[in-house]
This record gives structure tokens, C-alpha cells and sequence, in this order.
């Protein structure tokens, strides 16, 4: 039976391949999401979304822009978290924020997460002397702390609230509560697997290998993405309709559903995928109403992050590779200039005194005569 087994997975691998299945489950994804965007969004009034934008109450989007923020701030600290298990510490928090930050925001924005946002930490680190597979660890240790918070938010809000993810699963109530039991078991499973040795902490082989952080460690790691989805989850309640009310819990199952299918389709900014995901998961809440806050957050969550990005990032390579090289240029020349005007000085000098040398007989003998 395990031979049988083996077999068809080296078949499988060889004539399919997981990359394939990967990326037909996100073409089916997006697709999916576009049909069902495009079904939802038939005879929505236009003029009723602007009158919706101008009743969002400006309290609610400030503090919705903060907790964006806040979001972001906690967001960094994936990078730095990750940097400090690997031994990376030498390079200081600024580092770790801006490429925490950058690589996030464009990634997300851009597409392929996973490669986009790994060349623009590769871009940055390489100057503090990290290499490759040290990037590649970060990008593991960072993903760990994005998958740890996310289960452990959509366990609780499962197993309490389970309903709230009913409208997008299609599953009965009762299994969408097993769902969010069987989370919270996985976590509870992965600690006590951290706690029975130290050995069983590394991973990878041939040169790559990464220790996982220690259990005590892994409850901060937990907590940094918990508060990280916290923010998120709060951005978008501020913004949703008053009317009718919606717990925070149900909120954030809904919104952590529609963010995965979003990070799984690998649409530019989840674009569709996301829209949709939160316009079936909430049927109660009109249209238009429901369009007007998705326009808002993604203001403030990527449109925004994403110029801030972009200009950080252009600002950055033009001091790396136009500004600093001419000031090192300059730099030389005048060091070049320095060091030439040195010897003509001193050339200068010992001709003035050869002079002084010849005129000294010639004065002698004038006195003598």
C-alpha cells in the first residue's frame, strides 16, 4: 500500500505538479470571485454609493485610519521578530520596519506576494550582509507569525461565533464550530510539540535549516499577529454601517475568510477576490452601503500604504545609486585635488630656498669687495 502510494504521489509530481494545482486553484478563485462580483454588483445604483461615502462619519474614518496604523506599526515587528531568531542583530529596527513595511505593501499590491515581496527584502537586507537563505528565512519565520494569528483569531471566532462564516463556507453551523475547535486543537498541538525538545525545533536540510522559536518566544510570536488582525478587523467594523448592527467577533471571522481566499487567489491587492468574499459573507448590509466601505479601507489599507511604499522605496535607490555615489566621487576629487596641491607646495618651497642659497655668495662677495 505504501509502495502503491509512493508511486502515484512521484506520478503525480512529475506529470501535474503542485505548482500547477497551486496555480489553477487561484485561476479558479479569481474567477469565481469576478462572476460573483459581477452578479452582485448588477443594478447597483452609483449615486446611492456617493450619498453612502458622505455618511460615513469622519470620527469613524479617523479612527479607522489609525487603526491602520497601528496595524502597520505591529506589522513590522514580523521582520524584527524574525531577524532576532535567526541571530540577525545586527540589524536595527528602522531596517526591519522599512522592509517589513515596503515588502508588504508592495508585494500585496503588486501580486505573487511570496516573490515580490522577497526580492524587495532581499533588496534591502543584502546591505547589512544577509544572504539568500537568510532572506528565505525571515520570509518563513514572518509567514509562521501571519499563520499562527490568523488561526488562532478564526479558531476563537469559529468556535463563539460560528455562524459567521456560514454565508461564505456554505457548512452548517455545527462544522464551521468543529472548524474553529480544530484550529485552536492545531495550535495547542504545534506548543506542546515545541515544548517536548529543542531538536525537534529545526527545520531543513542541505544548508537550509531554521530553529523555531521556543514556546515562550512563539506566545509573543502569536501575539503580534493577533494584534496585527486586531487592527485590521477594528479598521473595517468602524467603517461598516451602524445599521444593522454586527458583533466585532463575527466581523473578524468574516474579514480573516475573505482576506486568505484574497492572499490565496494572489490578485493584485486581492482586488475582486476580497470585495466579493465580504459583499457574500454580510447580506444584510445593502450594497451600496457595504461598496462605499470597501472603497474607503482600501484607501487607507493599500492605496494609500502603497504610495508611501513606492515613494520610500524610489527615494532610497536614488540616494543609493545616484545621490551617494557622486557624493563619494566628489569625495575623491577633492581628496585627489588635496593630495596634488601637497607637493607642488613643497616643489614651490625648495625652489625659494635654492634661490636663497644662490643669492647668499653673490651678496657675500659684494660685501667683501
Amino acid at each position: 500500500m505504501h509502495g502503491m502510494l509512493t508511486t502515484l504521489a512521484r506520478g503525480f509530481e512529475k506529470r501535474i505538479g503542485w505548482k500547477r494545482v497551486g496555480v489553477a486553484a487561484s485561476v479558479l478563485i479569481i474567477l469565481f470571485a469576478v462572476t460573483t462580483l459581477v452578479r452582485t454588483l448588477r443594478d447597483v445604483d452609483t449615486g446611492v454609493i456617493l450619498t453612502a461615502l458622505t455618511e460615513l462619519r469622519p470620527q469613524h474614518v479617523g479612527l479607522a485610519a489609525l487603526c491602520v496604523v497601528g496595524a502597520f506599526c505591529t506589522l513590522t515587528f514580523y521582520d524584527f521578530f524574525a531577524l532576532r531568531t535567526i541571530g540577525k542583530k545586527h540589524v536595527p529596527y528602522r531596517i526591519a520596519a522599512l522592509s517589513a513595511f515596503t515588502s508588504y505593501t508592495i508585494g500585496h499590491n503588486v501580486g505573487a506576494t511570496m516573490f515580490t515581496g522577497g526580492a524587495i527584502r532581499f533588496r534591502i537586507y543584502t546591505e547589512y550582509g544577509l544572504s539568500p537563505i537568510d532572506v528565505a528565512k525571515i520570509c518563513f519565520l514572518s509567514g509562521l507569525t501571519f499563520w499562527l494569528g490568523n488561526l488562532v483569531v478564526l479558531g476563537f471566532g469559529m468556535a463563539w461565533q460560528p455562524w459567521a462564516a456560514s454565508a461564505m463556507d456554505l457548512l452548517p453551523t455545527p462544522v464551521n464550530q468543529l472548524i474553529g475547535l480544530g484550529c485552536l486543537a492545531g495550535i495547542a498541538a504545534y506548543f506542546i510539540w515545541l515544548v517536548t525538545g529543542k531538536n525537534r525545533r529545526e527545520l531543513g536540510q542541505n544548508g537550509w535549516k531554521v530553529v523555531l522559536p521556543s514556546a515562550r518566544l512563539t506566545l509573543l510570536q502569536v501575539l503580534i499577529g493577533v494584534i496585527d488582525l486586531g487592527f485590521c478587523a477594528m479598521a473595517m467594523y468602524l467603517l461598516i454601517p451602524a445599521q444593522p448592527g454586527i458583533d466585532f467577533v463575527s466581523l473578524a471571522v468574516v474579514f480573516i475568510l475573505a482576506t486568505l481566499l484574497g492572499f490565496a487567489s494572489h490578485a493584485p491587492g486581492s482586488l475582486g477576490v476580497f470585495d466579493a468574499a465580504m459583499l457574500v459573507a454580510l447580506p444584510q448590509f445593502g450594497r451600496e452601503q457595504m461598496l462605499a466601505t470597501l472603497l474607503v479601507f482600501r484607501i487607507l489599507y493599500f492605496l494609500i500604504p502603497f504610495g508611501i511604499s513606492i515613494s520610500i522605496m524610489g527615494a532610497r535607490e536614488l540616494w543609493l545609486n545616484v545621490a551617494l555615489p557622486w557624493q563619494q566621487r566628489r569625495r575623491m576629487n577633492e581628496a585627489c585635488s588635496a593630495s596634488a596641491a601637497v607637493p607642488l607646495k613643497s616643489r614651490q618651497s625648495v625652489q625659494h630656498m635654492n634661490r636663497r642659497e644662490q643669492a647668499t655668495p653673490i651678496e657675500s662677495r659684494r660685501s667683501h669687495s
